[in-house]
């Protein structure tokens, strides 16, 4: 029997199962989701997984950002259960000076390729990948460009950077 729940029914689940680990939850939000600790990923994502009135089995997108601000970076996972026809995110927190999660590879496969991204551009590592290594950035490439403070190199094995592009200027004023 198709059962869609709610974001706020999904929420109600997780804080029954796992009391004091969400720390925020957003089921109103156009992108409804709780927050957790990297230390609580991987549980959670489990049970979504493999709960009978969940089964989150598709791996929308596996994300991540950075919050500079705050000295974190997160991954945001987007869920959807084709057998329930619902929808959630999980938001996991993670330090900015060492960075990690578990990898989730084994959950949903599709994580391969999303989570090397994650640790090309962003440094963050997937405790347990099967293969983490760069997958958009050249293997010997220093730093990961979508990190907020990090600066683009003057130039990559003698090939100069065109840092005068003309996006980056205003137009002049038409006279």
């Amino acid at each position: 029997m198709l059962m869609t729940l709610t974001p706020d029914q999904i929420i109600q689940s997780l804080e029954g199962r796992f009391p004091n680990v969400i720390q925020a939850a957003y089921p109103e939000d156009k992108h409804p989701r709780i927050h957790v600790a990297a230390a609580d990923t991987r549980i959670i994502l489990e049970f979504l997984r493999h709960d009978p009135a969940l089964q989150m089995d598709w791996l929308r997108c596996l994300s991540a950002v950075d919050y500079v601000a705050d000295n974190q970076l997160s991954v945001v996972y987007d869920l959807y259960s084709f057998t329930h026809r619902h929808m959630f995110a999980i938001k996991a927190y993670c330090d900015r000076a060492d960075p990690s999660l578990p990898s989730v590879v084994d959950l949903w496969p599709a994580a391969n390729w999303h989570e090397r991204e994650a640790f090309d551009l962003l440094g963050i590592t997937f405790t347990g990948h099967p293969d983490l290594r760069r997958i958009l950035c050249a293997d010997d490439w220093i730093g990961h460009p979508l990190r907020k403070d990090y600066t683009f190199p003057q130039e990559y094995h003698g090939i100069p950077a065109n840092l005068n592009l003309p996006w980056q200027h205003k137009p002049k004023s038409a006279k």
